[in-house]
């Protein structure tokens, strides 16, 4: 009966366990497996050792792209959740036609990536552009936005921050989840409307934080679409039918994040061993990050570890 009953039961998880180990688990060992060699999808490949790895800190191009993830992962990750709770604040105290903002504010977390970042271009064209236009209107010089090396990345963050819907959502159940009566306690005492939410909102709404910065920084981490696709539409080099842009990273290298540096190792220049060896750093660096911010948060709310 105990036999029956642990088949009965691995049958059930067998669909789960299949997928995680030919999805996940297989493709893993494979990237570390072929970080060690040269490879190029064309000869057998070749043992290297060590020799991607150490290539990394010779590499221009490489250093470029992490300086961009880190200054992504440092800016918008805390802008990102700030403005969240901001809005999800706002959207809590609405007492007529709160489900139509909320909708509002969450639609544009429902466009596509691609097709949002093509239109976030448009709008923020330098001097023709309908922002420039406005602000022109207004006595005020716009800036070259995705045409600046300076403003590239901050005109990213604009595009996270038009799409941040999807994150408001989960912080809006969590503010109108705090029950009423700790608000009540808190006034009673005499808080304030911000003592209250640095007291009482805040301790509450901590996991939903913790969640939002672990997905936040393993987003950024991994940030592709918007960057590759602003850079080639900015350059006005964008290509179709699958190619690869010669204006990744434009202006000045500014947009050029980890990943498509990558994916630019990988299949244009067809050094995948290298690429594999890139793609195994990020998951550590990623797995790192993670395991990090679990104990510091278990160590900030007081509990064993």
């Amino acid at each position: 009966m105990r036999l029956r009953r642990n088949l009965t039961t691995l049958s059930f998880v067998a669909p789960l366990l299949i997928g995680i180990a030919v999805f996940f688990l297989y493709p893993l060992v494979s990237a570390v497996y072929f970080s060690f060699t040269k490879f190029d999808l064309l000869t057998v490949p070749q043992w290297v050792g060590l020799e991607n790895y150490k290539r990394m800190a010779d590499d221009p191009f490489l250093l470029q792209s992490v300086r961009n993830t880190l200054w992504m992962v440092a800016v918008f990750v805390p802008v990102r959740i700030i403005s969240a709770i901001g809005l999800s604040m706002l959207l809590s105290q609405l007492k007529r036609g709160a489900g139509v903002f909320r909708t509002i504010f969450y639609l544009p977390a429902l466009a596509p990536p691609v097709a949002a970042t093509i239109a976030f271009v448009y709008l923020l064209k330098p001097g023709t552009g309908p922002v420039d236009t406005l602000l022109s209107h207004l006595g005020i010089d716009g800036p070259l936005w995705f045409n600046s090396p300076d403003w590239s990345k901050p005109s990213l963050v604009l595009l996270g921050l038009w799409g941040i819907g999807d994150i408001m959502i989960i912080f809006l159940a969590a503010v109108l989840g705090v029950p009423v009566s700790l608000y009540e306690a808190a006034a009673l005492d005499g808080a304030n409307a911000w003592h209250r939410f640095r007291y009482v909102t805040l301790p509450t709404i901590r996991p939903v934080i913790l969640f939002a910065t672990i997905t936040g920084v393993i987003y950024t981490l991994q940030y592709f679409d918007q960057a590759a696709v602003a850079g080639s539409i900015a350059s006005g080099q964008a290509v179709t039918g699958g190619g690869i842009s010669t204006a990744f990273g434009f202006p000045e290298g500014s947009t050029f994040t980890y990943p498509l540096w990558l994916y630019t190792v990988g299949f244009r220049y067809n050094a995948l061993g290298y690429a594999n060896a890139m793609a195994v750093v990020l998951f550590v660096v990623a797995l790192a990050v993670t395991v990090i911010l679990l104990r510091r948060s278990k160590a900030f709310s007081g509990e064993e570890q």
